[in-house]
């Protein structure tokens, strides 16, 4: 399902969701995104929470495996043994904390549409989100409707027989099934935060990633690719399907073979081109800017935010050069691949076949139940995290992450207080952008309005249709207004959290305030090495090898002083190195370079939530519970916000795509550069993990 990203500018979050058209990660995320847990701890039958979720303080000691060398290990030694009576669930390609949580959080919505479904007085959003989730559960109906709404798209783009026609149908991709070479969208501007810009970014790719298509050690995939599009391109229809998959793989080639690298597409200096539209139209000939344009519903933007400029006149050169059949074909199969999973049983098999069981190897489908909740907080999903708020966060979990997150600042800011690398003008400049962040936890100020969005009984796939255009409307609706500072780039049942760039804030959803994550019942230790980290990594974003770029009103700009850049980058390129030196699957190490700022923000958040810590003492010796001191529950509580299992699969494609070391090696890459993890358990050279003092990394 696409998703219109809100700050497609500059966001770095804690979890990674599906790729986007988005031109850059909008923010930092902490994670990619068995057990339950219940909601704020071990409800008592009067209704109160009166223990941690996790007995008996907060960590779930009878996941560790105490025979690994917490220096050696530090992962398998406090995770260990969940690792092995875990089982990845079927219908998953990686399970963790984050998962357990999400799958609580999927169960409640359930309850909230199931309740709106059996309302017959519901009225307003309520009704419509009822309705979303019935009809999507009704795949009897679905199977009699078959392939006839995706037909009609289909002929559509049998009749664009000129290229002027197929980049009206690439113009409209971000409100509905179509697709693109050049991804749209509508957000904040770094070099005017009080703004919004339009950005043009690259696209085109059917595959996970640019690699998949040009290194050999992706061969098998690329294989099973042209085998993939053969068999949807039958589905649907189109004539010589078999000699048309071929063509549309290699057309798909020649954009990878234009397309920068996602190390590349990291770089906020390098992806801020700002062009005219005549500007682009001369740097980028061979691609009818005019027509794409205006069906996308910018045709009166002057103004856009290039993101690949050197990307754009490949990508348009490879539309030129390709034949006009070549082109529909590629637009067949990527407009019925995006549709089918509104569609009969035999499309959403077909494509679950290949997507979920060959490139992340998930053995199952999930259930009917689960898609449709996802579809029905895709289509509105402020309007469901309202209805969850409702029932599911109570007020003093906000109270009490407000005091962390003051405690949390005030830890960072004694940190760059303490810097020996930074000069006094970047140290003013930095306690500057600390003092402006913005806080926003649990759910927003202003809930979006969806009056506007139709929802017709039976149509599932026009219901998809409709409200990604009612969310492109919206966004293109923001152009010429003033940002709106109260936006959320996640819905409270996420969980997730983010820091975005361009805003200088850090925004925590209500789903991810939850054991064992954050737990008001547990040992303080415990929150802080959990929530307390979420709350460092975040801040830390703000100052890891992008987020540094924008100073304290989030204007992107060069505000350090040379040599301490250098200093900046040369602790940041050891950092990565050590990352680098990993190898989670044979042949595939993890990639330091697009890694780098999840590495930053995992170690800073770590270092900063340890002094924040400390703080909370005030100066008292924290108590020795079953044996463990205060840093060594602290540590334990980090570690278990990281339990994960990957299939191998989806290991291989998470290392090839995503912006985060894999979440064993967080643990793994993160502590080893900690002074007080080494003092905590007695870490001595010889010990796997062991970094001699002087070439621990030290950058905030």
């Amino acid at each position: 399902m696409k998703r219109i990203l809100l700050l497609a500018a500059s966001f770095a979050a804690l979890a990674v969701a599906a790729p986007s058209l988005a031109h850059e990660p909008p923010q930092a995320c902490l994670d990619d995104l068995c057990t339950s847990v219940s909601l704020f701890g071990a409800v008592e039958p009067g209704g109160a929470a009166s223990a941690p979720t996790f007995r008996p303080w907060g960590f779930d000691a009878s996941g560790m495996d105490r025979s690994v060398r917490p220096g050696d290990d530090f992962f398998r030694f406090a995770n260990g043994g969940w690792v092995d009576r875990t089982e990845i669930p079927a219908d998953r390609s990686r399970f963790g904390s984050f998962h357990v949580l999400a799958e609580q959080a999927e169960q409640q919505s359930r309850a909230i549409l199931e309740a709106a479904g059996a309302d017959r007085a519901a009225a307003g959003d309520r009704a419509k989100l009822g309705r979303l989730y019935a009809d999507f559960l009704d795949e009897a109906a679905l199977e009699r409707i078959g392939d006839t709404p995706l037909q009609a798209d289909l002929r559509r783009v049998r009749a664009a027989d000129t290229r002027d026609e197929l980049a009206v149908l690439m113009g409209e991709a971000n409100a509905g099934f179509t697709a693109s070479l050049f991804g749209l969208s509508v957000s904040d501007d770094p070099r005017q935060p009080d703004r919004y810009a339009v950005y043009l970014n690259q696209s085109g790719l059917g595959l996970p990633d640019r690699d998949y298509y040009l290194e050999p050690k992706f061969a098998p995939q690329l294989a099973r690719y042209r085998q993939y599009v053969a068999e949807v391109l039958t589905l649907a229809g189109w004539p010589e399907a078999e000699a048309r998959a071929a063509e549309v793989v290699a057309f798909e080639t020649e954009v990878a073979r234009g397309s920068w690298s996602r190390a590349e597409r990291r770089d906020r200096d390098k992806t801020y081109n700002p062009m005219t539209r005549a500007e682009l139209a001369q740097a980028a000939p061979g691609f009818p800017w005019a027509p794409f344009f205006n069906a996308a519903g910018l045709g009166d933007t002057q103004r856009v935010v290039v993101s690949e400029n050197t990307a754009a006149p490949r990508l348009a050169a490879a539309f030129a050069a390709t034949p006009v059949p070549v082109l529909q074909a590629w637009q067949a199969f990527r407009t019925a691949d995006a549709a089918a999973p509104y569609l009969s049983k035999r499309w959403v098999d077909t494509r679950f076949a290949f997507r979920n069981r060959f490139l992340q190897g998930q053995p199952e489908q999930r259930a009917r139940w689960k898609r449709a909740v996802t579809y029905a907080d895709g289509a509105m999903g402020e309007a469901l995290g309202r209805l969850y708020v409702e029932r599911h966060f109570p007020p003093e979990s906000k109270v009490q992450m407000d005091r962390m997150v003051a405690d949390l600042k005030s830890a960072m800011r004694g940190r760059i207080e303490r810097l020996d690398w930074m000069s006094p003008a970047t140290r003013a400049e930095a306690l500057d952008k600390l003092s402006k962040f913005g806080v926003k936890i649990g759910y927003p100020a202003k809930w979006r309005d969806y009056a506007g969005l139709e929802v017709r009984p039976g149509d599932v796939y026009g219901n998809q249709v409709r409200a990604q255009a009612f969310n492109w409307a919206y966004r293109v609706g923001k152009r010429n207004a003033p940002v709106d500072e109260t936006e959320w780039a996640m819905t409270p049942q996420t969980v997730n959290a983010y820091y975005t760039f361009v805003k200088n804030e850090i925004v925590f959803p209500a789903a991810i305030l939850q054991a064992p994550f954050f737990d008001p019942k547990a040992d303080p230790a415990v929150n802080y090495g959990g929530i307390g980290a979420v709350i460092g990594h975040e801040i830390t974003h703000g100052f890891d090898d992008q987020g540094r770029k924008s100073d304290g009103d989030g204007r992107l700009r060069d505000w350090w002083t040379p040599a301490d850049a250098a200093r900046f980058k040369v602790q940041a390129d050891r950092l990565g190195a050590q990352y680098e030196a990993f190898e989670p699957l044979p042949g595939m190490r993890i990639n330091g370079q697009v890694s780098m700022g999840e590495n930053i923000a995992d170690l800073g958040g770590l270092l900063v939530a340890h002094d924040g810590y400390r703080l909370s003492l005030a100066g008292k010796p924290a108590p020795v519970l079953d044996g463990f001191t205060g840093d060594q529950r602290f540590f334990f509580g980090f570690a278990q916000i990281w339990r994960s299992k990957f299939r191998d699969d989806a290991l291989r494609e998470h290392l090839a795509t995503g912006p985060h070391s894999p979440d064993m090696y967080r643990v793994r890459g993160t502590v080893r550069n900690v002074d007080a993890w080494y003092d905590a358990f007695g870490v001595k050279p010889g010990d796997d993990l062991y970094v001699p003092e002087g070439e621990r990394v030290r950058i905030w």
